[in-house]
């Protein structure tokens, strides 16, 4: 199982406004992505809203617009299912290196929860649902926040 050995981080999430971003494929594995990142982030205590975009291919440029209108994070949640065609590839990538740019350009994090998946059973494993072995909203949400704590208190001194 990928997940294994994963680290079990809790962040005091208090003070920080975070924005969830998901796409709107797959909605059974998504819907699971957005309620885990939701736990996390009410049990943070930060300040959360969520976004639904068309595809994760939308997810940098909305990344950014809100990271750029105040968010201190922002958790993006996205389903790309491998089909006969190289079309998983271009969106993969472009979400991927989209994301990169988007934390690097702002110097804010953001929690990657875009799953990449060769058939959907891989995704129902990782969503956090009932029977998942995995719940890869509730780590990105996670990874997200404890980022943006470190960051606040560099900024800090």
């Amino acid at each position: 199982m990928a997940g294994h050995g994963s680290p079990d981080i809790i962040a005091d999430g208090r003070g920080l406004t975070v924005t969830v971003i998901a796409g709107s494929w797959h909605d059974d594995i998504t819907d699971g992505l957005i309620a885990g990142a939701i736990r996390v982030l009410d049990a943070s205590g930060a300040t959360h809203s969520v976004i639904r975009v068309p595809g994760a291919f939308e997810l940098p440029l909305v990344a950014q617009t809100a990271l750029r209108a105040g968010a201190d994070a922002v958790v993006c949640l996205g389903v790309i299912i491998r089909g006969g065609t190289p079309h998983f590839d271009f969106v993969s990538n472009a979400a991927t290196d989209g994301l990169t740019r988007v934390a690097l350009d702002e110097g804010k994090p953001v929690g990657f929860g875009v799953l990449t998946l060769d058939d959907e059973q891989q995704g129902l494993d990782r969503a956090g649902l009932p029977g998942s072995r995995e719940d890869k909203g509730a780590e990105a949400a996670s990874a997200a926040l404890a980022t943006a704590v470190v960051l606040r208190n560099l900024r800090r001194g």
